[in-house]
């Protein structure tokens, strides 16, 4: 299990969009054929797709770049180029992705087979045939395509749980997921046996079920990092329930104590798993004086209304009625952190009409011009055609570009950076 990992920061690039090709039709018995060049093909796409399949990150380790196909190049009668093959990148169900530079959620893949774009393929570049016109007969001019989309992506795998095990180190989590479920989790009298998050399905009925989680043991000071904490906390995201399990071996004032640090914790971390539902186990329900531990912790968690169970996961005492509680709690839980999330960044998102060019100095004899629309047209522009750099001249004089070039001072030869492209600044 060594090779568990749940976070990743990988580049994607999808394909460019193939250049429209620049031909005229010439055949015998064919006079004044025209312009026949077809368009360029449209870059693939860079695709995530979840998996059940995968349980882990791993692979994003070892490889991290990760590109489409290019669009292939128009030909002549029209003939368009090949699009570019899409690349799909399989991940676990439960990833989510984040853009690595600003923070923004990109998609949450909670499904096997849920697919998102995050990368787009440029569109290909239209041919010659498409700028013929009454007064054009015979144009060359013919588009680049598009660059395709480039991103840095944050993957963060939080697992898909209904019901998440928390406790203190060698509580008895372990024993107690390997009693209620198929699962097989490893077992040792000693702190931190568990360095892995561990998931069980457990059987209500015979069509009634629901995923636990034994997440490694907390410490106090798990919320700053402590323990490797951060890295487990933030599984309990995706999560509706809390479960937490005591040692009944010690005195009922500890466990007050461990329980007030645990959701100390869980409250640091994150304020939205103050509002999940909650139970608490007391474990190891065979040592003696672990009844009345229970029975002193469940008087005082009556006035917070939160059910408290006394349980062995060796004899499987209490078992039944802890996981048929748990299934009934289950029932009415709200939506986990990362649902609730979600729902607020779409109620609460602001759409504002935004510039359609911001022209600035980049120092000395330099200009950035910045905009989706002018970037596109330049991108679009075959600066080895002189049609095609007159075309962009007046694209640049028609949406106010050359006047705002007129009135911030750019001078002749100045460089003008747009996109990926820098050109001297001719009047």
């Amino acid at each position: 299990m060594a090779d568990f990992v749940d976070s990743a920061t990988i580049l994607v690039h999808a394909g460019s969009g193939g250049a429209g090709s620049s031909s005229m039709r010439r055949e015998k018995y064919v006079p004044l054929g025209g312009p026949w060049g077809g368009d360029g093909g449209r870059g693939g796409d860079v695709i995530l797709e979840a998996t059940a399949s995968r349980t882990t990150l791993v692979d994003f380790l070892h490889e991290r770049r990760h590109s489409a196909e290019d669009g292939g190049k128009g030909g002549s009668n029209n003939r368009a180029g090949a699009s570019g093959a899409d690349t799909v990148l399989r991940v676990p169900v439960g990833t989510l992705v984040l853009d690595a530079d600003t923070g923004e959620r990109v998609a949450d893949l909670v499904r096997s087979g849920q697919r998102a774009v995050v990368a787009e393929g440029g569109r290909g570049g239209r041919g010659n045939s498409h700028f013929k016109t009454s007064t054009r007969q015979a144009p060359t001019l013919a588009e680049r395509g598009l660059p395709g989309g480039e991103r840095r992506l944050r993957l963060e795998l939080k697992l898909l749980a209904d019901v998440a095990l928390v406790g203190f180190p060698n509580a008895g989590k372990s024993t107690l997921l390997g009693a209620v479920s198929a699962a097989r989790p490893r077992i040792a009298d000693y702190p931190f046996t568990t360095l892995i998050p561990q998931l069980g399905v457990v059987r209500v009925g015979p069509e009634c079920s629901f995923v636990l989680a034994d997440l490694p043991g907390l410490i106090e000071g798990a919320h700053e990092g402590k323990g490797l904490g951060l890295r487990f906390l933030k599984h309990l995201e995706r999560t509706r329930l809390l479960l937490f399990l005591l040692d009944g071996g010690r005195p009922v004032e500890v466990l007050k104590s461990e329980l007030r640090i645990l959701e100390h914790e869980l409250r640091s971390y994150h304020p939205g798993l103050a509002g999940l539902r909650r139970l608490v186990a007391v474990s190891k329900a065979d040592l003696p004086g672990a009844a009345e531990t229970h029975a002193a912790l469940a008087k005082s968690l009556r006035r917070r209304r939160i059910p408290c169970l006394l349980v062995s996961g060796a004899t499987h005492s209490g078992l039944e009625e802890l996981t048929r509680q748990t299934h009934a709690l289950l029932e009415g839980a709200t939506a986990t952190v990362l649902e609730r999330e979600a729902a607020e960044a779409d109620g609460h998102k602001v759409y504002r009409p935004s510039a359609r060019f911001v022209l600035e100095r980049g120092g000395e004899g330099l200009w950035v011009l910045k905009g989706a629309e002018v970037e596109k047209w330049v991108a679009l522009t075959d600066f080895d055609n002189v049609e095609a750099v007159r075309k962009l001249k007046y694209i640049f004089e028609k949406i106010g570009v050359a006047k705002a070039f007129r009135e911030a001072g750019v001078e002749p030869d100045d460089t003008v950076r747009v996109g990926r492209e820098e050109f001297l600044y001719a009047p």
